[in-house]
């Protein structure tokens, strides 16, 4: 389950500008709005929350995907997706 969600991940965040938004958004939603919730900092706590998952669309919007949280509404939406960025020689549509 590890391997299958690590080989995914990484299909899913080939772009280096999506990673460094990646290394840098992911702390600020999870760990940085925690500590500022554990301090009461209610607005920081929201503004790194938000801001962190600003920085994981932004790097997205880069790679050319839909990020996952995104993915799974369209999907119950039924809506298509582009789960993983097209390659430069595949031409093939969203989901």
């Amino acid at each position: 389950m590890v391997g299958r969600f690590l080989e995914n991940y990484m299909a899913r965040h080939q772009n280096m500008a999506n990673q460094l938004l990646h290394l840098v958004g992911v702390p600020i939603t999870f760990i940085a709005s925690i500590v500022f919730l554990c301090l009461q900092q209610w607005w920081w706590a929201l503004g790194c929350f938000v801001g962190g998952y600003i920085l994981q669309f932004i790097g997205h919007a880069i790679e050319g995907n839909d990020a996952g949280e995104v993915v799974l509404v369209k999907k119950w939406l039924g809506k298509p997706y582009v789960e993983f960025a097209p390659k430069a020689d595949d031409d093939s549509p969203a989901h």
